[in-house]
């Protein structure tokens, strides 16, 4: 797919993978929606602001129709609606099964988690995947989708339950989302990133980060934004790239804790 001129949907954009991502795609000339909390609405502004007129900021709630339906019409009005990168989630609530008395978990914790990083993917992805449907095909497709699981759905450790199964799941339902959509001419991939340097490890004390890095087999370091970045660009251009989830890790395999 031709990325120049495209409209690609970001979801988490205001920060982390998903703001490296709005930069690697204006950059190569698409025009980008960026999608994130209202939380993150001035962040998100400023960010937009500073990429130009190729970039806008939308306040919206994954998990929302409404509001991720708002958000995919202001990606028609700009379009046509060619892609997505939906980078968007929250992470583990870090809960054992049952506590040091014994006592199981709630589930609300899991619920809330499975909500957002599953529930929430699969209403960004039919969203969009409409608004892709809607444009004519060009050298035999429509768009692309690009998903973003984690390493845990293939090792999760010790209180990501939660997490894993979300994640995991994510997993489950590419290859399953792109046979759907190929009669549609979307294909559907999922990046499971390992441990990279964004937001959410940046809450982490610094000898834990340094442990993080340290357990990394090659290159020994946190994971760069770009360099997700650069793989969903990738799997977005790559018309023969369909179904597949791809690792991104420097070979890491997560210890049980």
């Amino acid at each position: 797919m031709n990325l120049d001129k495209a409209t690609v949907v970001v979801t988490g954009g205001a920060s982390g993978l998903g703001l490296a991502t709005t930069r690697r795609l204006v950059a190569g000339g698409a025009t980008v929606v960026m999608v994130d909390l209202p939380t993150a609405t001035e962040a998100g502004t400023t960010e937009a602001k500073a990429l130009g007129p190729a970039a806008t900021f939308v306040a919206a709630d994954i998990t929302s129709t409404e509001e991720m339906s708002a958000a995919v019409d202001v990606a028609r009005e700009r379009g046509p609606v060619r892609g997505l990168v939906h980078c968007a989630g929250r992470g583990s609530d870090r809960m054992r099964i049952l506590d040091k008395e014994g006592q199981p978990a709630p589930i609300e914790g899991f619920a809330e988690v499975v909500r957002i990083n599953l529930v929430g993917t699969y209403n960004v992805l039919r969203l969009v995947a409409a608004a892709i449907a809607e444009s004519e095909p060009v050298d035999g497709e429509r768009g692309a989708c690009v998903l973003t699981a984690s390493v845990a759905a293939f090792e999760g450790q010790i209180g990501q339950a939660s997490y894993t199964a979300a994640k995991a799941g994510v997993h489950g339902i590419t290859l399953v989302t792109a046979r759907d959509l190929a009669s549609r001419g979307i294909r559907v991939n999922t990046i499971a990133p390992g441990v990279f340097d964004t937001p959410m490890l940046g809450r982490l004390r610094d000898d834990l980060r340094a442990g993080l890095a340290a357990s990394v087999p090659s290159p020994k370091r946190l994971g760069e934004p770009d360099e997700y970045a650069a793989l969903a660009v990738h799997m977005l251009s790559n018309g023969y790239l369909n179904g597949e989830t791809i690792r991104l890790d420097g070979a890491i395999r997560m210890a049980p804790r």
